[in-house]
């Protein structure tokens, strides 16, 4: 998820919004963003990347411009499959 680090005010030259949206566009080619969503109630972005671990993670999202000119940041959640349905319907 998205955290800025720059503030809401700070000015960020079109140049670097494209070389984002071109690096975005190279990892979700690449299977490495798996998902990609702006919030529905704030400006900001949550990226469902596919990776080994969150190190891997913070990696792959250093190599974003905007993280990488300190504009934005991001925390990173690890996620598990929802084992929900197989313990109620796993048949034995």
């Amino acid at each position: 998820m998205e955290k800025d680090s720059a503030g809401d005010d700070a000015e960020v030259p079109r140049e670097l919004l494209q070389a984002e949206a071109l690096r975005a566009w190279e990892l979700l080619q690449d299977g490495v963003i798996r998902e990609l969503y702006f919030r529905g109630d704030r400006p900001s972005a949550v990226l469902v990347l596919e990776c080994r671990d969150v190190e891997e993670a913070k990696q792959v999202l250093g190599t974003l411009p905007l993280v990488a000119e300190g504009v934005i940041g991001f925390e990173v959640h690890p996620l598990v499959p929802y084992p929900g349905f197989a313990r109620l319907f796993a048949r034995d």
